[in-house]
């Protein structure tokens, strides 16, 4: 449930506010008592993916065949290194 504060009561009392938020609380802020602001707290947005979670993605995936898959490869991907800075002239 998010609690209504005023735009002053944002200012004057940020440092609690921000507390409350990092303890999940929501804030609606308003002005002259009209809504404009949703103060919310943030989730982990880290793009760090534990090992675990990786392994427990691949359960029930078909099992790849090391070989062919490089066969395969091999028959699409240019593997010749070209440096990318060079010019051609």
């Amino acid at each position: 449930m998010s609690r209504t504060i005023t735009q002053r009561e944002l200012r004057n009392e940020s440092g609690s506010i921000l507390r409350a938020a990092e303890q999940g609380e929501e804030f609606i802020v308003t002005r002259n008592g009209t809504p404009i602001a949703r103060l919310t707290p943030l989730v982990d947005e880290s793009p760090f993916v534990s090992a675990e979670v990786m392994r427990n993605s691949a359960v029930g995936l078909p099992k790849i065949d090391f070989h062919e898959f490089r066969h395969d490869l091999d028959e699409v991907v240019d593997s010749e290194f070209r440096d990318p800075y060079e010019r051609n002239a």
